[in-house]
């Protein structure tokens, strides 16, 4: 596999940051797994879904960020289960949890949001989950574009759990406002669900135009990431992007 490029803040402020999407299933499966996972990709950010949502989840949350070396930016059950980590390289201006609307008899969906700099850029970052309903789901795709660019920042990451491929109404309608970054510079593994045997792509990392996409993929390959951690971590396989964000002229 190619190296992925590293993490730097480069003379003029443009700033090549890490970003992993991951699905942990509440904490389900093999913890030491998953961290294993998370640090051997060392993230500037982490766009978790599915974080635990009942019995002490902040302790939960603070407890895999300790173990992953990073701190709890903002989500978990007062987003319904989207959380954000992030490295001390972040700088956090702010954080918001965005209820979206419910549908009767659905999993009420939410997202956790924020606004960071990291070197001399300012960006926008929403992690989301969104319903296993095909119409709910069509409408919280164009919520997701909606809170991206309310954010009012130069650049924007969301990425999540879309809970359906590329070619799904709003996998289509979240890479036609944003660039699907594995579309744009796929490198690793593509498949994200299930980990055991994956055979479709319903896990994604999306940013704004102006965004340089370096790589983006399920690291499989990556240096300290095994085949038999991934399987074992959770359901759901991570996909991790190097992105450039230019400093504003």
């Amino acid at each position: 596999m190619d190296q992925l490029p590293k993490s730097r803040t480069e003379p003029d402020g443009s700033a090549v940051i890490r970003v992993l999407s991951y699905n942990i299933r509440s904490l389900r499966d093999d913890e030491e797994a998953l961290v294993r996972v998370v640090r051997a990709c060392a993230p500037d950010l982490v766009l978790v879904q599915e974080a635990p949502r009942f019995f002490r989840w902040r302790k939960h949350a603070a407890r895999l960020a300790r173990k992953c070396d990073l701190v709890v930016l903002g989500g978990g059950a007062t987003a319904t289960g989207p959380l954000l980590l992030c490295s001390l390289r972040v700088f956090v201006e702010r954080a918001e949890d965005v209820l979206l609307p419910h549908t009767p008899g659905l999993h009420r969906r939410g997202l956790a949001t924020a606004v960071v700099r990291i070197g001399g850029v300012r960006l926008g970052v929403v992690s989301a989950h969104l319903s296993l309903d095909r119409t709910e789901r069509r409408a919280q795709a164009e919520l997701v574009l909606d809170r991206v660019a309310a954010l009012d920042t130069p650049y924007g990451i969301a990425a999540g759990d879309v809970n359906e491929g590329p070619e799904g109404p709003a996998f289509r309608r979240l890479a036609g406002g944003l660039q699907d970054c594995w579309s744009v510079a796929p490198w690793g593994g593509e498949r994200t669900f299930p980990a055991t045997a994956p055979d479709r792509r319903i896990d994604a990392v999306f940013a704004t135009a102006g965004v340089e996409v370096l790589a983006c993929g399920v690291p499989v390959g990556l240096a300290g990431v095994s085949g038999a951690d991934l399987r074992s971590a959770t359901d759901h396989l991570p996909v991790l992007a190097a992105l450039r964000l230019p400093a504003a002229p």
